[in-house]
C-alpha cells in the first residue's frame, strides 16, 4: 500500500542538521506560533537577527511546514470524533490513488494515514452528530470507489492530544 500516494507527508530522508538552539526555537514555536522573534530570542539567549535567520532557514527547509490555529472541535459543532479503519478491494497504485483523491475531497476527514496490517487506511473523522456521521458514512465514504470494508470506532474521550514533536534536551 505504500506506493499509493502521489503526495505523501513522510520524510524523504533529507534532514536538516538541527542544533540545540534550533530545537529550542522549534519547541517555543510549537507552544506558541504567535511568539515574536524578540520573545524567542530572549528565551534562547540570542539576538533577534540570528533567531530570525534560523526561523527562516527552518521554514525554507520544510522543517516548519505551516503555522496554524488549533481549534477545539467541540466548540465548532464537530463534537463527534470517529476513527475509521478502511480496507480496499483492490491493491494497486491506480485504485489506491483514486481512493486517496476521494478522501482529500471529504472535509469531514481531518487526517488520513496509509497503514499496515488488516486495514489499508486509518481516517480521523469529525462530525456534528451521530446523524451527520451516518450521512457522511452512507453518502460520501461508502460511495468511494474500490472501498472494501470500513470499521468505525467512536472516540469516547481524548486522553492525550498534542502537536508537539520536538523537545529541547
Amino acid at each position: 500500500m505504500a506506493g499509493y500516494s502521489e503526495k505523501t507527508e513522510q520524510s524523504t530522508g533529507n534532514t536538516l542538521a538541527l542544533d540545540q538552539t534550533d530545537l529550542s526555537i522549534l519547541y517555543l514555536l510549537q507552544q506558541n506560533a504567535r511568539a515574536t522573534v524578540k520573545e524567542i530570542a530572549d528565551k534562547v539567549n540570542l539576538s533577534t537577527t540570528p533567531v530570525h535567520e534560523r526561523i527562516k532557514r527552518l521554514e525554507k527547509s520544510g522543517v516548519i511546514k505551516q503555522y496554524a490555529a488549533l481549534i477545539d472541535h467541540t466548540k465548532v459543532k464537530k463534537g463527534l470524533m470517529v476513527i475509521c479503519y478502511v480496507s480496499l478491494k483492490q491493491h494497486n497504485k491506480n485504485a489506491g490513488t483514486k481512493f486517496i483523491k476521494s478522501i482529500l475531497e471529504m472535509n469531514e476527514v481531518i487526517e488520513c494515514y496509509n497503514i499496515s496490517g488488516e486495514f489499508d487506511f486509518m481516517l480521523k473523522v469529525v462530525s456534528e452528530s451521530m446523524d451527520a456521521y451516518y450521512d457522511f458514512h452512507v453518502n460520501k465514504l461508502s460511495q468511494a470507489e474500490n472501498l472494501g470494508h470500513v470499521q468505525s470506532v467512536f472516540v469516547m474521550g481524548i486522553i492525550k492530544q498534542t502537536h508537539i514533536l520536538v523537545y529541547p534536551s
